[in-house]
């Protein structure tokens, strides 16, 4: 079987995910899952849906990320490999896309206008 390619993205974060069947080794830029996430939680974000769609360890995944913080890291690859099981297997999309992991989350961090001090910060108001 090839390589699927696909993409995910959260906030300001962009995960590249490359999957192929194997042992489940998980690498993200490089390094190991658990080098580049070290807090437990961004591991199994990034591990939830192998684990919903009960493929956890059958697959390789090379995981590219770019931008943002380490959360939105987490929750873009996420989305990239919901999408990459999908191309795998049609099966897995109905329980995938009830738990939301193939829809983009659109919030973002608003810009700073002009004029004034942050987004929606005005300066004080003096009446008088």
């Amino acid at each position: 079987m090839d390589v699927i390619n696909t993409i995910g993205r959260r906030k300001t974060s962009v995960a590249r995910v490359y999957m192929t069947p194997g042992k489940g080794n998980i690498s993200v830029n490089n390094k190991e899952l658990n080098v580049y996430f070290p807090f437990d939680l961004h591991q199994i974000v990034v591990k939830q849906p192998l684990a919903l769609v009960g493929v956890d360890g059958n697959y390789d995944i090379k995981i590219n990320v770019d931008g943002g913080g380490i959360k939105g890291q987490a929750e873009a690859a996420r989305m990239a490999i919901s999408r990459a099981l999908c191309e795998f297997d049609e099966e897995h999309r109905p329980a995938l896309k009830k738990e939301g992991f193939l829809t983009r989350d659109p919030r973002m961090v608003e810009r700073k206008k002009p004029g004034r001090r942050k987004a929606r910060r005005r300066f004080q108001f003096s009446k008088r």
